[in-house]
């Protein structure tokens, strides 16, 4: 193997050292990925902290936002992935906060619906726009041809990884 070019590289080594027996390779992509994860979500939380949120809000906030209207809890749960009952909790969390709110929806009057109000919707904005501005910086060496290579790339690993 040709000299360690970071971390990753250095890791491999050594194990194709002490296990020249294991097939190291899927460590060559995935550990690589697993830094660049944990680099990213520190560099993301960042971004929230300028408009005063934490990544769990952005979430909720941001997949609101998006719809351009009011959503079920059982809406955001599917775009958010996580359970009812951490959905609910973070519902109410938001609501407290004034950043959310509660509303009857159109067609039947025994669900509610949730909507962002006013402050919500200029939070995740600013959210947003820290948070563009910091991926930008992070992609700017990379041409944007190569941009759009990887990210098809990474469809195909998320879907077979469904």
């Amino acid at each position: 193997m040709a000299e360690p070019r970071d971390d990753v590289d250095r890791i491999m080594e050594q194990w194709m050292r002490v296990r020249p027996d294991a097939d190291v390779s899927p460590l060559d992509v995935l550990s690589r990925m697993t830094r660049i994860s944990r680099q990213l979500g520190r560099v993301r939380a960042e971004a929230f902290q300028q408009a005063g949120l934490e990544p769990w809000q952005w979430d909720v906030l941001a997949a609101l936002r998006r719809e351009g209207g009011p959503l079920s809890p059982k809406g955001l749960i599917a775009q958010t992935m996580v359970t009812s009952g951490t959905m609910t909790n973070r519902i109410d969390n938001l609501v407290a906060s004034g950043l959310v709110e509660r509303v009857e929806g159109s067609s039947d009057r025994r669900v509610r619906l949730v909507a962002l109000t006013e402050e919500g919707i200029d939070r995740v904005d600013v959210a947003l726009d820290a948070l563009l501005e910091a991926e930008r910086r992070l992609l700017r060496d990379i041409p944007a041809d190569d941009q759009a290579r990887l990210a098809e790339l990474l469809r195909v690993l998320a879907d077979a990884m469904l």
